[in-house]
């Protein structure tokens, strides 16, 4: 027997400035045909902010910088282009875009929404690395969900 659990309402002004252009990005990427989730650890010690899987197997990565300060202060991005297929910045309308380096692709957004200005380059995934890739997206998404039915539940993975 199954029994509807209504989901809460999520409160974003309760959002930090990534969280909100993380949330407008997914939107955009939804769009395109992708499945998104936030803060993936591909590998011990980073953290991506959004993993995309696109509708025919791609696999993105969009790092969200907020500010100046919380770009100069990512030292570990570059760690992240041999996890996905193609890599992206996504900032607001007031970011100074230059500071962004060219090879990689540009999302511009807010909470609500977002636009792809500027395609990464495409480096594609050993199948190998694909595929475990889309075990870890698989396995982050289903553990959220659990998460979001079961909050009580203490997990017994990280």
């Amino acid at each position: 027997m199954f029994i509807f659990i209504p989901m809460m309402e999520t409160d974003i002004q309760t959002f930090q400035p990534g969280q909100l252009l993380a949330r407008g990005v997914m939107r955009h990427l939804a769009d395109l045909g992708f499945a998104c989730v936030e803060e993936l650890v591909p590998t011990r010690g980073l953290r991506v902010d959004v993993m995309a899987l696109g509708p025919k197997g791609e696999v993105w990565i969009v790092e969200c910088k907020s500010c100046r300060a919380d770009f100069m202060g990512d030292a570990k991005w570059e760690g992240y282009l041999e996890w996905a297929d193609r890599f992206f910045w996504a900032v607001d309308s007031d970011f100074p875009i230059d500071l962004l380096p060219e090879e990689s692709g540009l999302i511009i957004g807010d909470a609500y929404g977002a636009e792809t200005i500027r395609m990464g380059l495409e480096s594609k995934l050993a199948p190998a690395r694909r595929k475990v890739m889309i075990q870890k997206f698989a396995t982050h998404a289903a553990r959220r969900l659990h998460r979001l039915r079961d909050p009580d539940m203490a997990p017994s993975w990280s």
